[in-house]
């Protein structure tokens, strides 16, 4: 076969794919690597051997900004953590189940950075005083029919809450809150955290630790409920 026949028929993909069947190919000839001329975005790099180096500099940078957010996503976390023990170690060392929801909740506003916390329950069988921060529902899951979904599905949700929502759990400071946690308390109502800021509860944010709040105020309710 004539050069002329191999150069009508041989096509650049064909040697890419002899390549890549066989890396080892300019290790065999390597004053090819010399000659090769690799595309940048900036501009051609003179040889294969600058482009590879480049391009591990550039691997090696990425490695490096993910390890560094890893690394803080970390620490933000043990200090979730520790807030979220805090917060426990107040509950049992209150003296009553009163001091206990009212610990938390307190604790909520001061270590978690929020703004409003409301306790919206279900009948009035618990024994707490009247706080700003407590709501009492007689009529119970009925009464609360623009919630029904969130109450069927027992999980948390946040983000921008609509207006009726807000209303609802926070009456007048409603039109104060941007962005809000809801957590359900098992069958004893649920708990919204509401902060001024649109972006500091996202749809989609994780939530172990507002589930692991959320079980300390469930436990504290249940010794009221007990009269303990």
């Amino acid at each position: 076969m004539t050069n002329t026949a191999l150069d009508i028929t041989l096509q650049p993909h064909d040697v890419a794919a002899y390549l890549r069947r066989h890396p080892e190919f300019l290790a065999d000839y390597p004053e090819l690597a010399a000659q090769l001329t690799m595309p940048r975005e900036q501009g051609p790099v003179a040889s294969l051997a600058t482009y590879q180096l480049q391009n591990l500099r550039d691997k090696n940078a990425e490695l490096e900004r993910r390890l560094t957010e890893l690394t803080a996503i970390a620490a933000e976390n043990e200090q979730l953590m520790q807030r979220v023990h805090d917060l426990n170690v107040a509950a049992l060392r209150a003296s009553t189940p009163a001091a206990a929801a009212r610990d938390v909740i307190t604790k909520l506003g001061e270590d978690f950075h929020t703004d409003h916390v409301r306790l919206l329950l279900f009948g009035q069988h618990l024994l707490l005083p009247p706080s700003d921060w407590l709501v009492q529902e007689p009529g119970g899951r009925a009464a609360l029919p623009e919630f029904a979904d969130f109450l069927a599905h027992h999980e948390p949700v946040s983000g921008r809450l609509s207006a009726e929502r807000l209303h609802r759990l926070f009456g007048d400071r409603a039109q104060d809150i941007r962005s809000a946690a809801v957590v359900p308390l098992g069958e004893l109502g649920l708990m919204a955290i509401g902060s001024r800021d649109p972006d500091h509860f996202q749809p989609g944010m994780g939530t172990l630790f507002l589930k692991m709040i959320a079980a300390t105020v469930t436990a504290a309710l249940a010794r009221a409920q007990g009269g303990t």
